[in-house]
């Protein structure tokens, strides 16, 4: 089986997991920290779809890769998303998405405070998360992960 085929089911057997963290489990558990593994998770799957969409392209001629995973994720920005009909709208999602986890990964301290997660960086800058930013979160890797699908499956 090609290699992009293999991303592409990852990709969604990750997002459905997180599809079921964020509607089964965190409604009853309802751990707020339980948000940041679900951004985690959409990341993973957001990150498969990428490198399943550039491997595919790879494979046809379209682009070529670098061992840099920052300029092939530019790669895709500039030359798959047009192909792919992705919109600006779940294109700065996903950039916003990376800049979450980067942050969450790197973040000294984090909290719960009312409904929401706050990650505080080096230079205590905050990142509020709530539940209905990272509904949004999956509702664009949903979108994007269709979008692949649609057009390395046909």
């Amino acid at each position: 089986m090609e290699k992009f085929f293999e991303n592409l089911e990852k990709s969604e057997k990750t997002i459905q997991t997180a599809d079921h963290l964020l509607y089964v489990t965190y409604p009853l558990v309802k751990d707020k920290r339980l948000l940041l593994k679900i951004l985690t998770e959409i990341k993973k799957g957001i990150a498969s779809c990428i490198n399943a969409v550039l491997q595919y392209e790879y494979l046809h001629g379209r682009v070529r890769l670098s061992s840099d995973s920052k300029i092939n994720f530019k790669k895709f920005l500039d030359k798959c998303c047009p192909r792919y009909n992705i919109s600006d709208t779940n294109i700065k999602k996903i950039i916003k998405l990376f800049d979450i986890v980067e942050k969450h990964k790197s973040s000294p301290f984090e909290f719960v405070k009312e409904n929401k997660v706050v990650i505080l960086s080096e230079n205590m800058d905050s990142e509020i998360i709530t539940l209905e930013k990272v509904k949004e979160f999956l509702d664009s890797s949903k979108i994007v992960l269709q979008k692949a699908k649609d057009i390395i499956l046909r």
